[in-house]
């Protein structure tokens, strides 16, 4: 008999692709998250992961055949769990909200939801497009905040705004002022890595087809902190049209026209009778307050 907290830290290891990180989506330590793995190899008799890369782990065979399944049997026990609550259970939107989206939006939503439906709570949970995915699939969510990869097409979310991206940079930058510049200016540039974002390999590689190495001077995962660090000077940086405020210059760079859909993804399975009734409240207040803020 398969332990459910083992299978919990089995699919946050396939959603972080890391340990370390799988640990601390399930508060535990990295040692504690390594054994529960191992217990859990030991009672389906094999291997789950093959641990031969240093900087990537892969699914077994063995792993890709449980994936599913323990993603069904998360999903029958969040059910469970919906289904055993109170009679009058307060209502309560699961709220997954990608990490490249800037706060002052989700924020924006948050104040307007907290106005209107005062009587809705909503509980946040940050993540990558693939883990928020994953817990749409799970049940573990009911929304997701994040990028549109033909869910819209598909009747399975509905867009709120389109962007690009620009060139950030300090204000006293000798481009500062320009409206559109060639990559190949800024071949000596200290630059800030955004590691979570969504076009990081297309950006590298605008740079490097054109024969320009920036110096790398800070790696983040918190796209806040980055654009503090470009507003201090620290270096320059790729972000969503957004994230630009005052305190900044926003350049575009030449032949560099990647865009992004924000979009409001729904859950392929039928939302519970209390929040079928706020749902379409809550999605025309999503709208209202992108439109808003944007």
């Amino acid at each position: 008999m398969l332990d459910l907290y083992l299978l919990r830290y089995f699919l946050a290891v396939v959603e972080t692709g890391s340990f370390t990180k799988a640990a601390e989506q399930v508060s535990v330590t990295q040692p504690t998250l390594s054994a529960g793995i191992k217990k859990l190899e030991e009672q389906v008799g094999q291997r789950l992961f093959d641990r031969s890369q240093r900087k990537r782990i892969f699914l077994t065979k063995a792993g890709s055949v449980l994936l599913p399944r323990a993603k069904a049997i998360m999903h029958e026990c969040n059910m469970v769990s919906e289904d055993l609550a109170d009679a009058e259970p307060a209502l309560v939107i699961r709220l997954g909200v990608l990490t490249t989206i800037p706060a002052i939006i989700v924020a924006s939503i948050l104040s307007l939801v907290r106005h209107r439906l005062p009587s809705l709570t909503i509980e946040i949970q940050d993540g990558s497009e693939q883990e928020l995915s994953n817990r749409l699939d799970e049940r573990s969510i009911d929304f997701a905040l994040s990028l549109d990869r033909g869910q819209v097409q598909e009747g399975r979310a509905i867009a709120l705004f389109e962007e690009g991206y620009r060139f950030v940079m300090e204000l006293s930058h000798p481009q500062a002022h320009a409206k559109v510049v060639s990559g190949e200016i800024f071949a000596h540039q200290n630059m800030i890595v955004r590691s979570r974002c969504e076009v990081l390999s297309q950006t590298s590689r605008y740079f490097t087809d054109r024969n320009v190495r920036p110096r790398l001077v800070y790696r983040t995962t918190n796209d806040e902190r980055a654009l503090r660090m470009v507003e201090a000077g620290v270096g320059a940086t790729v972000i969503p049209e957004s994230y630009v405020r005052e305190g900044v210059a926003a350049v575009k760079l030449k032949g560099f026209d990647y865009r992004r859909t924000v979009a409001l993804l729904y859950p392929r399975y039928q939302l519970s009778e209390a929040l079928a009734v706020i749902a379409d409240d809550f999605i025309a207040l999503v709208q209202e307050a992108t439109q808003q803020i944007l």
